[in-house]
This record gives C-alpha cells, sequence and structure tokens, in this order.
C-alpha cells in the first residue's frame, strides 16, 4: 500500500457528523489487534487549552532523559504523518504506509461487527500499533477531544496530565462541571495525577475522582509551581519548584506565560513516571530547543508573522496576553477565521483591543464560520475590517498593507493557521 492510498482510505471514514459517544469500535479493535496500547507504558494529557504543547513538552524531556518515547496528538497542520513522532521525528510516509496496511484488516472487520470505525479511531489505533512495533519505552497521548469517551482512553494512563479545563467544545457539556467530569475521566485507580491551576468547581471534581480512586494528587500551586518568569530572546527563562527539587533558570523557546506553567507541569510528569529528580542539562536542552507548532509561532520578520490555533475566550486571552508580553509593533493586522460551534466573538473580544485592522475569513474547513460574520464580531469591537473567502487572501492582503514595523496575528483556528502555513508555503 502506497501512502496516497492509506491516506485516502483513512480520509473516507471522517464522520459527516459526530457519531454518539462510545469506546465500542475502538476496543473491539484494540482487542483483534492484542490491546497494543498495554505493552507499553502511557502519559496522558487532557485540558480545554495548552494539551498539545504539554504533550510535545513531556515527550521531548522524557527522549532527553535517554527514552525512547512516542507523542501522539492532533490535529495535523500539513500532514498526517505530524500526529505520530518518535523522540521528533514524525512517522515516514512508507512506514506509515506499511502500518496503516497492517490495521486496515482489522479495520474492514470492526466496520462489519460494530459500524464504520471513525478517523479519529483509525488514527488512535494506528498509534497504538506503532508504538508496540517500534517498540516504545513511553507513549505519550494527548486526548482528542474530552476524556472519558475519547479513543484515547484505553491507554493504562500511568500519569494523566489535566491542562487548565474551561467551557469548550458544546459536545462536551454545556457547563464547566460537565466539561470536568468528561475530561477527569482519564484519570486511571491508583496512578498519578498532575494537574495545571484550575477554577474551583473543576478543581473539586478532580479532587473528588483521584480521592475515589487513591490517586496520587500532584497540583500547581500547591505541589509545584513556577517561581520565577522573564522574557528572554526567542523565548523566555523560568524557575520551577517541584516535588523532587528547584530547577533554576531554565530556558524555553516558546513565548508565553502559559507554555512555561505548561513545561513546569511537563517536568512535574516526568518526575513522578521517572521516580526522581531530572537531569538538569537534559532538561535544559530539551526545553531550551523546543517548538509547538501553530502556538504562538512566529514564521515571518519585517513584518513580524504569528500564528496561533486560539479557538476560545480562555487561549485568546493568553494568547493576548502573550503577545503584548513578548513584542512590540507599529499596526497589529489581525486575520482571523475559525470554526461555527465555537465562541469566536469571546476570542475576538479578547484579541480585537491589540488590532488596528481585521481581516475576516473563512477557512477551508467545511465547519468554517463564514467570513461576513467574523467581519460582524470585529466590528461590534471597532476594528476596521474587510472581508475575504479565504484566508490565503487575508493573508496576502495583510501583508501588502503591513509595513516592516508592524505584526500579523492569524489566528481563530489550527486549521487557520494551517491555511496560513500553506499560504507562506506557496508564496
Amino acid at each position: 500500500m502506497r501512502f496516497a492510498e492509506a491516506l485516502a482510505e483513512l480520509d473516507a471514514r471522517q464522520p459527516e457528523s459526530m457519531p454518539d459517544p462510545s469506546l465500542a469500535r475502538i476496543t473491539a479493535l484494540a482487542e483483534l489487534l492484542d490491546d497494543p496500547q498495554l505493552t507499553y507504558p502511557t502519559i496522558h494529557v487532557t485540558g480545554t487549552n495548552g494539551k498539545t504543547t504539554t504533550a510535545r513538552f513531556v515527550a521531548e524531556l522524557a527522549c532527553a532523559q535517554r527514552l525512547s518515547a512516542g507523542l501522539y496528538t492532533s490535529p495535523h497542520l500539513l500532514s498526517v504523518t505530524e500526529r505520530l513522532q518518535l523522540c521528533g521525528e514524525p512517522i515516514a510516509e512508507a512506514e506509515f504506509a506499511e502500518e496503516y496496511e497492517h490495521l486496515l484488516p482489522f479495520l474492514q472487520t470492526v466496520d462489519a461487527k460494530a459500524g464504520p470505525v471513525t478517523y479519529f479511531e483509525a488514527l488512535t489505533a494506528l498509534a497504538y500499533l506503532w508504538f508496540a512495533d517500534k517498540p516504545v519505552a513511553l507513549g505519550v497521548f494527548e486526548v482528542g477531544m474530552g476524556g472519558t469517551w475519547d479513543a484515547t482512553n484505553l491507554v493504562a494512563g500511568d500519569v494523566a496530565v489535566l491542562c487548565p479545563i474551561a467551557l469548550d467544545h458544546a459536545e462536551l457539556g454545556s457547563t464547566v462541571e460537565e466539561v470536568a467530569t468528561e475530561k477527569a475521566g482519564i484519570i486511571k485507580p491508583g496512578k498519578v495525577a498532575v494537574v495545571r491551576e484550575q477554577v474551583p468547581e473543576v478543581l473539586r471534581i478532580i479532587e473528588s475522582r483521584c480521592e475515589e480512586y487513591e490517586v496520587r494528587l500532584l497540583l500547581e500551586g500547591r505541589d509545584f509551581a513556577v517561581t520565577e518568569r522573564w522574557p528572554a530572546v526567542g523565548g523566555q527563562t523560568f524557575s520551577v519548584r517541584s516535588p523532587q527539587g528547584t530547577y533554576e533558570d531554565l530556558p524555553l523557546s516558546v513565548f508565553g506565560e502559559f507554555a512555561a506553567h505548561n513545561a513546569a507541569a511537563a517536568i512535574v510528569t516526568i518526575e513522578a513516571f521517572l521516580g526522581r529528580a531530572l537531569v538538569g542539562k537534559a532538561v535544559r536542552r530539551a526545553l531550551g530547543s523546543s517548538t509547538s507548532p501553530g502556538r504562538l509561532e512566529v514564521v515571518g520578520r519585517h513584518p513580524v508573522i504569528i500564528l496561533d490555533g486560539a479557538h476560545n475566550p480562555a487561549a485568546a486571552e493568553a494568547l493576548a496576553a502573550a503577545v503584548l508580553e513578548a513584542f512590540t509593533w507599529d499596526r497589529l493586522h489581525l486575520v482571523i477565521a475559525g470554526f461555527t460551534n465555537h465562541d469566536l466573538r469571546g476570542v475576538v473580544a479578547q484579541v480585537a483591543p491589540l488590532a488596528d485592522r481585521g481581516y475576516a475569513a473563512a477557512n477551508m474547513s467545511p465547519r468554517s464560520r463564514p467570513a461576513e460574520e467574523m467581519a460582524e464580531f470585529l466590528i461590534a469591537e471597532d476594528v476596521a475590517t474587510q472581508e475575504f473567502p479565504s484566508v490565503e487572501g487575508a493573508l496576502a492582503a495583510a501583508r501588502a498593507d503591513a509595513g516592516e514595523d508592524d505584526l500579523i496575528l492569524v489566528t481563530g483556528s489550527l486549521y487557520t493557521v494551517a491555511d496560513a502555513r500553506r499560504a507562506l508555503g506557496e508564496s
């Protein structure tokens, strides 16, 4: 099987609508494969914001401690191979095709017995299988959406990591308590939970789950903390107090206060997994060269161009604070597009105060909100705005309008970021 053939079969599994919550298909698939996800230890990461960045930091720190760590994240920006990595190297297209060819008969068996396996379920099964075949010493899994009913929730979850939880996808609940209950479902009996700072109503739910399942809870602010932080060229520097000691003056090549807190949680996660303090030089090396594509990612200079996938108000608030802290500009050009099921009015309210001009667009996803609706949100915040049928067109207009000392911010969704990446690559 060639990569293009594997990709075509996988793409055909995109559901037309969100299926009802169920682990039946992925469970049946894993059982046919002899549960490969249970053949190696795992770290499981969820939350509303910061989970991809945290999962990447966890994997990078593990690899720096000489562990062969597989990383599974979503969504991808340009290629599905980005979702499966081994110590920073994405799975090769030929290897992806080979693994998918191995998986396909099992997919078809489950299709016939339990209903069509979805795109995300098939990819998750592929990650389970690929990590077992390598084999890895550790699998790091980012939840796709939620927790309890997510296809990744078949892993043993030796350490569960819960990033800040807020309202996000309507499918997860209409209250933050409902969302927290769903996400806390990754916490497994007798294991460890590393928990970032949470609002009180969320923390109560997590603490109750940990108490019920006799889980060791490592809580930010109590058991670990970022003790110092200051901007630096190309990122920032910070210090961490952890259960195993302190880490001073750590370099981090990702911008934003939230990134430092995610990195602190990642340090504590690997400490909990290994049961010891980490090698300081290795921590510095891993974080100093870390990346998080599509998260406060600088892809251009003169003018500065920043790509960030913020798609809910909490993420947009963190983005606005980070941009103000780390960058200066004469005028800010805001290119924005996102999905119909996201609170983009709330996103715009957070980032619009920074903007001198707005460029409202639709991204390439069928779920994209129309550009005219995005424009209404910007105009309501007194931002002079133009409409564009594509992110590519909006970005081109922003680049044409921007001076060398201006800043172009592209945000609203990781799909918007992906469209911008393609446009910049083509140009």
